[in-house]
């Protein structure tokens, strides 16, 4: 199929383009399109129709990677690929790392943008879960003001977020974890789905920081695809901080997992296979995790 008529615009600038969603007809239906990989097949379907198309590919300001001392910041622009191969991402993020090449296919990679995944909020995908458990945040902007906006307070449903509809996400900031004198930090991930590459049925994320004598001094846990939107599970976190990680610690960490989810059945899976994958690639993730920060050499 093809799309429905559009009016195309290509600024050079973010002001233009807050210029164009802050005075756009209220009647009319204003779409921002980036790495267009949701966007473009929904409009081909016909199941979204933009009256108007605000190509934001040629403005530079929305592209790069800046690899600070304390933080990362990614345009949102950028492409999932670039990020994926900017060198000193795997010592900055070794989560967004690990989870990265789970996104898609390399195909997609080469066009799927960073705030694009993020804006477009499916509790599913990869880089929200990891951006959400690593305490990110994203700048948005609109005609005169910015803000920043903690992921944690980004999504409020499936497919839906905070983001105003005369705003746009400039920039997305994830803090580096610089672990304590003495300590190490390890990272899992795990999701399954029906073909690499697919859509996950479901995934969970965690970060680890050992201290010196093995014992769990930070955690940050999730998973996705398992409720509206991305989960931290702060609870299986407080149950591993303090303790030494052993199977036992793991086993009473996930047990508190199922309280806080709550998957949908669809297509590819019911909400009872859901429940029942998530604690197993969480305990998978967990364990990959330890095992990684055990394996490194300390800070």
């Amino acid at each position: 199929m093809k799309s429905a008529e559009f009016e195309y615009f290509r600024p050079s600038s973010v002001d233009e383009v807050c210029t164009y969603l802050a005075n756009g007809d209220s009647d009319a239906e204003w779409k921002v399109l980036a790495g267009g990989q949701t966007l473009v097949p929904l409009m081909a379907m016909r199941l979204a129709r933009p009256t108007h198309l605000i190509d934001i590919n040629r403005i530079d300001a929305l592209h790069g990677v800046e690899i600070a001392a304390d933080r990362v910041v990614i345009g949102a622009a950028t492409r999932q690929r670039v990020l994926e191969r900017t060198p000193g991402l795997a010592d900055a993020l070794p989560l967004f790392a690990k989870a990265l090449p789970h996104v898609g296919h390399f195909q997609t990679r080469n066009r799927g943008t960073i705030g694009g995944s993020i804006a477009h909020a499916d509790s599913s995908a990869e880089i929200p879960l990891v951006a959400l458990l690593l305490d990110g945040a994203v700048t948005l902007h609109r005609k005169g003001a910015s803000r920043i906006v903690p992921i944690r307070d980004l999504f409020l449903g499936p497919m839906e977020t905070v983001i105003e509809p005369e705003e746009i996400m400039v920039s997305v900031e994830v803090p580096i974890w610089r672990g304590a004198a003495g300590s190490k930090i390890g990272v899992g991930f795990h999701e399954m789905a029906p073909r690499k590459g697919d859509f996950a049925i479901a995934s969970a994320a965690a970060q680890i920081e050992l201290d010196a004598n093995g014992v769990c001094i930070r955690a940050a846990i999730g998973v996705g695809g398992c409720g509206p939107t991305p989960l931290r599970l702060h609870d299986a976190e407080a149950l591993l901080i303090g303790q030494t990680p052993t199977d036992a610690n793991i086993t009473t960490a996930i047990q508190t997992i199922d309280a806080k989810i709550d998957p949908d059945s669809t297509l590819q899976a019911s909400a009872d296979y859901r429940r029942r994958v998530c604690p197993e690639l969480t305990r998978r993730a967990i364990t990959d995790a330890v095992t990684d920060a055990q394996s490194k050499s300390p800070s």
